[in-house]
């Protein structure tokens, strides 16, 4: 075999000489394998073809020039007289288009940005390297790769000019430069791989031309891809989207959906977004593609449906064993990732020892140790790879798990028991959502480390034995005393973090009570009350978080020294047992221990979640066991044909207890005939709205049967209405039917209610219809249920919140008139309605002990016949009415209602064009970047700017330690000096104790500042809410603020200070990787700037989507607690229409469009992470690179395996530093959140040093209204129109008025809920507005529209002393949310006794008998004139008797006081009051 020839590497520019005279093919094949494979001719032929592309650009450049030169100064104006550098007709063709620059064309600039990098660096050694060669080979050498970095710039250019002009084709002669590009690089990578294969590493071997050998290797995957999108031709910039994009975008679908597999390894489906994203305005809702279908609520639900188990399983754990079934591919598939990323792991430790090695030794091969580099980028590329795969699929699993628990737990909340769902609470289901959902979504990301923890000790220990043979037992040792202490502090933390959850339910459930009941507790002035009980169940969790946290920082401080503290032990074995220790063994063990750090440090944390993961489930199971409604306790007929029995119940027991409850309802026998109107009767607690849920099946049916023939409605006693538009309250999931719809709120007297609100129907609804008053509600509510067209109609006393003419128009055209054919049960204490009533069921202590029509039961007196003259007594007030003889023109005068007269245009069809009125404000969202401010506050808001300055010093010192320990290796383990043992140890030692110290210090300090921060914050969020004004509260829906004390106060509490420290350490140790890296191959500084070039516009790239995606995350879950919610409180209105289907279907809408969130948050996270490792990967391999071909007097094996050892983990720690940082801006929109609550507008203050009024006043009572004026919100029409009265003290003036008309408007402005925007009101002689609001409404009393139940009431004399005694408890008897296990009546007869207590000289009453009989009513009226007989009392009411006590009558009309006088005087002339004594008293007749 003939020897090659030598000018193959030869530096010389001249062939070797023929042996004889050759041939012509000879001769032609001789010089052209000269010209083509001569490292010298090699080089002047590509220089010749960069010289030409340059000319060539430099010639049109001028064409160009010269052609739009004289067009500037012609006005004719000729397209086709130019020749364009570029293809301009593109410019013009997509001038209107929109650009959309893809990954092709970042991709193929980055290459180029890259290569002209390297060959500047490489130009820039070149000419620094001295070397013995011909000067002619430097000159060429040198040449050659300036012309490839200009080139290689001016080729950026032309990429920056086609992005500019919209080119959506690479210029021509690019194209063609890049694929001659390609041949020759071909070229260059053959004769190098020659070369390198056949002379190896002789010491005559030009070290340039090495470094150049071993970059054309490098550079042929680069000119491979160029000649690709060469051939090509497209520039990836897009102008017009194609069919496929258009289907995309109409279909709104995740790319993720339609991404090739190579797209979903390397995550560029998200291009689209961060593109959109960095270069348009900041991601909106619309913005962000819904979820792939396959990953959709709806399909998750259905998934944990179809896996629950059985009954006869008898499953204990049933929510773990349904998740397991569900997603156990999905978690043996993250587990396949976690083991690929555990094995390539080991590569890069065990590569040292070979690295070392290969510098120690003279003459290594140069193939050899390209070998070994070519090996760590695979190695490492796959473990950057695995590793993000597995974050990605652990992060979508989770997401996955997340969505099926949070619709299973809502369709568990639709079929929840009365008694289950007293037992839990609103608040803590919230928590079920939002907490615990979280956290069992978040332990799938750990719950690998737990298992593989033994597999990855094991390998690490076998590794150790290998280089140190026994020495390895004192590192296991090591090991096991560590994992003993972790082991007993997660025991300890688990029980921490129960006990945290525990006291956070109770918070929660305080604070969910407290923001139900706003209103009331404004009027009482208990605002601290509740305040201090908040703040008690927040120091109880923030003691339990406290010693949490400081657990966790001494057991993380420990974990991040247990490396060194493990190389101490066993290093010292070494040197006992007599082990030479090097360099190269001595870094691969260090290496191989920070391997052993991973699992250590991630186990505890993993034990940590899947602990709380557990208790988590736990509680789910929990609930998910819990006691539901037995579908089978009421028989539904779908038809009701005629002659068929309606409703009935055969000796039927029910308790509202599931079981071993006391007897609450018992029912011998009822029937309801079709067609028939049944009224149901009785005194206060006597089990009337007992019996219309018996019908419904809301009660636990004891024994007996129920049948139901025929669909049912249902209109609760206590309003239920959604935050929706009015509209889509009344139709309630069905379609519109004009002339329907037209016809039910005629009979529902909502015609004028439409005129006087300013969008109409289209107006939105606040949070549990906040915005409307009692009797608009219960119109609303009566609405909804005549739409709905139902067989059955269960009427839970809905004339109590109305007035008496709107009342008797109801009956007359509503009950009697549009449902005249259907069958009604009406729970009612009006008896002027009872005489068209069918049956009439009379009610006593749960039983039915009449039955029969209004004659029938008048005839036998007993229970009916004590209430029919209750009834007249009142009536006998009314009787002097008849003698003034009301003329036609005085019912005039008040109109009566008739929707034909009102205006049409407020209305229905016609409101369709108006835009709906959002008395709901969108939530606030900040935009863009995180403001510094926001920084500034957290980091200052314990300590001032001294705290975070001694964080970042204890923090640096920590690192520096660290590196001192790893520079006393290396200096020790040189072959230069004496090696001392126990000097060695010694000192090794002594800096690990600093370590610890250090660490420990540190983990304290951020503990500490930690919480006081979190403590402050809270505490102003909290404060901020409870001096928020009532406003904020109607405006404001309770799962925003539940959201921001659930979720990102824990964020607060313990995540953020946890990743503020990390960040900290994080960035001091790249800059530590990157000085020692530096420091020994200091060539690594020209590609340490590009690195952070890139990683720094990476990370702007990312977060400028990630930020967004962060904060509409936030956004998007409020309203799926806000649903959830509404749904508990509505719950038996929701199953009475069986609309169970249609709010789980807004469940999962709501629960999708928050997961698309999280889903792409994820997507982006890992995108970057990828790209910033990957980048890591890079950097490693060209130090690599340097340190071992480009030897020098300062490189020492020791100072390569030093270097080395920490260049392992630059990928991880330096991606782990830029996701951090995006982390913690994700998780400082929390932070911003807080704020945003922290700063609400607050109302007046609680008290005034200077303005407080009298200890004992009021003393008389006296009231004086003088032009008082109000509107809710600025710019809105006035509610109250100018009130000008005066009230003496001691008078008893009763309130009266069509629904609307601005009564309860009145009561507010008393007591400054509103403050007035004119007038004056005096009380006592004292403007109360010069006082505090606590001064001012602390010495009122108050019965609400909606009472609010405490305990420890003056029981006998509010008619309820029976009642309470016939309870177990006695005046222990719970009251659960919303006091729902009492009857409306009852909680109103309690607050009766609340005020008896507290003996007001003024008090308000607010339709306070409005819920219980006649009977209870006129025993109300005598307690109230004999227990107050000296106080003022403002009393609100509807029903008529009830005002005809008063020493006077305040008459109001759309906001004005039209009529205020004694009754007997204007019952003496035409009045607006006589005309309504009037109609009361025609009904009741």
């Amino acid at each position: 075999m003939s020897s090659p020839p030598s000018w193959l590497t030869s530096l010389t520019c001249s062939p070797s000489p023929l042996q004889s005279p050759p041939s012509p093919a000879q001769f032609l094949l001789h010089w052209s394998t000269f010209i083509f494979l001569s490292p010298c001719s090699q080089r002047i032929l590509f220089s010749f073809i960069d010289l030409i592309f340059l000319l060539l650009l430099l010639l049109l450049l001028l064409l160009f020039s010269l052609h739009k030169f004289p067009s500037k100064l012609t006005t004719s104006n000729n397209a086709n007289s130019t020749i364009p550098l570029l293809q301009e007709e593109d410019l013009h063709h997509h001038h209107h288009h929109h650009r959309k620059v893809t990954f092709f064309y970042h991709f193929t600039f980055f290459l180029i940005s890259l290569l002209a990098i390297s060959y500047t660096v490489l130009s820039i050694l070149t000419l620094a390297h001295t070397t013995q060669t011909s000067s002619s080979w430097k000159l060429i050498e040198t040449l050659f790769l300036v012309s490839q970095a200009i080139t290689n710039i001016v080729v950026m250019l032309v990429m920056v000019k086609e992005k500019k002009v919209k080119d959506t084709k690479h210029f021509l002669p690019l194209r063609i430069y890049w694929f001659i590009n390609f041949v020759l690089v071909s070229i260059f990578v053959a004769s190098a791989i020659y070369r390198l294969a056949t002379i190896g590493d002789e010491a005559n071997f030009e070290i340039n031309l090495r470094i150049d050998d071993i970059f054309s290797i490098v550079n042929l995957p680069i000119a491979v891809f160029l000649s690709i999108m060469a051939v090509k031709g497209s520039s990836g910039i897009h102008v017009a989207p194609s069919s496929q994009n258009l289907l995309r975008e109409r279909m709104n679908l995740s790319p993720y959906t339609f991404a090739s597999l190579f797209s979903k390894t390397v995550w560029f489906w998200m291009n689209p977004l961060l593109h959109k994203g960095y270069y348009n305005s900041p991601l909106e809702l619309d913005d962000v593609p819904s979820l792939p279908p396959e990953f959709r609520a709806e399909k998750m639900s259905e998934l944990f449906e179809t896996n629950w188990p059985k009954p006869e399983e008898n499953s204990k754990y049933t929510v773990g064993i349904t998740l397991l079934r569900c997603f156990w591919k999905h978690l043996a598939c993250t587990g396949i990732l976690a083991v690929i990323r555990l094995a390539v792991t080991f590569v890069g430790p065990l590569l040292i020892e070979e690295f070392v090695a290969y510098t120690t030794r003279k003459q290594s091969p140069t193939s050899q140790g390209l070998v070994l580099i070519l090996i760590l980028l695979l190695a490492k590329s796959i473990e950057v790879l695995s590793a993000h795969q597995f974050n990605f699929h652990s992060q979508k699993l989770g997401m996955l798990i997340r969505s099926s628990l949070i619709t299973s737990l809502y369709k568990k909340g639709l079929k929840l028991s009365n008694s289950s769902r007293q037992a839990h609470g609103v608040g803590q289901i919230v928590n079920y959502m939002a907490v615990d959902t979280q956290q069992i979504s978040d332990m799938v990301l750990q719950l690998h480390s737990v298992w593989l923890m033994p597999l990855q000790i094991i390998s690490v220990l076998v590794l150790i034995y290998c280089f140190l043979g026994l020495s390895t037992l004192a590192a296991l040792f090591g090991t096991i005393a560590l994992f003993a202490y972790v082991l007993l502090s997660t025991r300890k933390i688990s029980a921490f973090q129960y006990s945290i959850m525990a006291n956070r339910d109770l918070r929660m459930k305080a604070l969910s009570d407290m923001l139900r009941n706003m209103r009331v507790i404004k009027f009482q002035a208990w605002e601290e009350q509740f305040g201090s009980k908040i703040r008690r169940f927040r120091e109880l969790e923030y003691d339990w978080i406290g010693k949490l946290m400081y657990s966790s920082g001494n057991s993380i401080g420990i974990l991040w020294i247990s490396p060194t503290m493990i190389a101490i032990l066993t290093f010292g074995a070494a040197i006992l047992l007599g082990f030479a220790l090097d360099a190269g063994v001595v870094f691969t063990v260090t290496s191989v221990i920070k391997i052993l750090q991973e699992p250590v440090r991630s186990f505890p944390q993993a034990l940590i979640s899947v602990s709380q993961a557990m208790i988590s489930l736990g509680r789910m199971d929990e609930f998910m066991r819990s006691r539901e409604l037995d579908e089978r306790s009421v028989e539904r007929d779908g038809k009701c044909d005629d002659n068929v029995i309606a409703v009935e119940i055969k000796e039927g027991s029910f308790s509202w207890d599931d079981e071993g409850g006391r007897e609450s309802l018992e029912v011998s026998e009822m029937e309801i005939k079709r067609g028939d109107f049944a009224a149901v009767i009785g005194t206060v607690g006597s089990g009337k709205s007992s019996l219309l849920a018996s019908v419904l099946g809301e009660m636990h049916k004891i024994s007996g049967k129920v049948r139901v023939s025929g669909t049912a409605a249902y209109v609760a006693q206590t309003s239920w209405i959604q935050n929706v538009t009015i509209q889509e309250n009344i139709l309630f999931g069905l379609p519109m039917k004009s002339e329907k719809y037209k016809e039910v709120i005629r009979v529902c007297c909502l015609e004028k209610d439409f005129g006087m609100l300013e969008y109409g129907d289209q107006t939105e609804i606040g949070e549990r219809g906040i915005n409307l008053s009692g009797g608009q509600k219960q119109r609303i509510q009566l609405a909804r249920a005549v739409y709905q067209d139902s067989d059955i109609y269960l009427l839970d006393d809905i004339f109590s919140a109305v007035d008496s003419q709107t009342g008797s128009f109801i009956f007359k055209e509503c009950v009697m008139g549009a449902l005249r054919y259907k069958t009604i049960i009406l729970v009612t204490h009006q008896i002027d309605f009872l005489h068209n009533a069918n049956l009439i069921l009379v009610m006593r202590d749960g039983k039915i002990v009449q039955s029969g029509n209004y004659n029938k039961l008048v005839e036998s007196g007993l229970d009916f016949g004590s209430l029919v003259a209750a009834h007249e007594t009142s009536l006998e007030l009314l009787d002097s009415s008849d003698d003034y003889g009301q003329s036609s023109k005085q019912e005039e005068s008040i109109g009566k209602i008739n929707p034909q007269e009102e205006p049409k245009s407020s209305h229905s069809s016609n409101s369709f064009n108006k835009v709906a009125s959002n008395i709901i404000e969108d939530e606030e969202k900040e935009t863009g970047r995180v403001n510094f401010e926001v920084y500034k506050q957290y980091c200052t808001e314990a300590y001032g700017w001294w705290g975070g300055a001694v964080i970042v010093f204890m923090s640096l010192l920590w690192i520096v330690s660290i590196m001192l320990g790893d520079y006393w290796l290396a200096f020790e383990t040189s072959k230069d000096g004496v090696f001392n043992p126990i000097l060695f140890i010694g000192v090794y030692f002594a800096i690990g104790v600093v370590s610890c110290v250090m660490v420990m210090m540190r983990s304290y300090v951020v503990t500490h500042w930690g919480l006081k921060t979190a403590q402050s914050f809270f505490c102003g969020m909290l404060e901020g809410i409870l001096h928020a004004p009532m406003s904020f509260f109607d405006t404001t829906p309770s799962g925003r603020v539940l959201s921001r004390m659930s979720t990102d106060q824990l964020f607060i509490d313990i995540l953020i200070p946890m990743l503020m420290g990390l960040v900290l350490v994080t960035y001091f140790s790249v800059l530590s990787i990157f000085f020692i890296t530096c420091q020994n191959a200091w060539e690594m500084i020209f590609l340490l700037i590009p690195l952070i070039w890139l990683n720094n516009w990476y990370r702007k790239y990312y977060v400028a989507s990630s930020r967004e995606l962060s904060r509409l995350d936030s956004i998007t879950k409020a309203p799926v607690i806000d649903q959830f919610s509404e749904t508990i409180s509505g719950v038996m209105t929701i199953r009475g229409f069986r609309k169970q289907s249609i709010f789980c279907e807004e469940n999962i809408k709501r629960v999708n469009a928050n997961l698309r969130m999280e889903f792409h948050n994820n997507g982006s996270y890992e995108w970057l992470g990828f790209r910033l490792d990957l980048l890591g990967v890079i950097f490693l391999c060209f130090a690599t690179m340097f340190m071992i071909f480009l030897p020098s007097p300062i490189i020492r094996p020791e100072y390569v395996g030093l270097s080395l050892s920490y260049g392992l983990t630059l990928s991880a720690v330096m991606s782990f530093s830029i996701t951090l940082t995006c982390q913690v801006e994700n998780k400082m929109v929390s932070v911003e959140r807080i704020k945003q609550f922290t700063n609400i507008p607050s109302e007046a203050p609680w008290t005034i040093p200077n303005g407080l009024p009298p200890h004992n006043w009021p003393t008389h009572g006296h009231v004086k209204l003088h032009n008082l004026q109000v509107r809710y919100r600025p710019n809105t029409p006035l509610v109250l129109k100018g009130i000008s009265l005066s009230i003496h003290g001691g008078e008893k003036v009763g309130i009266v008025g069509r629904t609307g008309s601005g009564k309860s408007t009145l009561i507010q402005v008393l007591f400054r809920l509103v403050e007035p925007s004119g007038g004056k009101i005096a009380i006592d002689g004292i403007d109360i507005c010069t006082l505090g609001l606590h001064d001012l409404r602390s010495r009122f009393g108050i019965i609400p529209q909606d009472p609010l139940l405490f305990q420890g009431t003056s029981l006998e004399r509010c008619q309820l002393k029976d009642v309470v005694a016939a309870k177990n408890e006695k005046l222990d008897a719970s009251v659960v949310d919303g006091g729902e296990n009492w009857s409306v009546g009852q909680r109103q007869l309690l607050c009766l006794g609340r005020i008896m207590l507290k003996r007001s000289q003024i008090v308000f009453m607010d339709e306070a008998t409005a819920s219980v009989d006649s009977q209870t009513d006129t025993v109300n009226q005598e307690i109230m004139r004999e227990d107050f007989s000296t106080t003022t009392v403002l009393s609100i009411a509807h029903r008529i008797p009830t005002v005809m006590d008063s020493d006077k009558v305040l008459v109001m009309d759309e906001g004005l006081a039209k009529e205020f006088d004694k009754p007997a005087r204007l019952l003496e002339r035409p009045s607006l009051f006589g005309a309504l004594v009037h109609e009361y008293a025609r009904r009741s007749s």
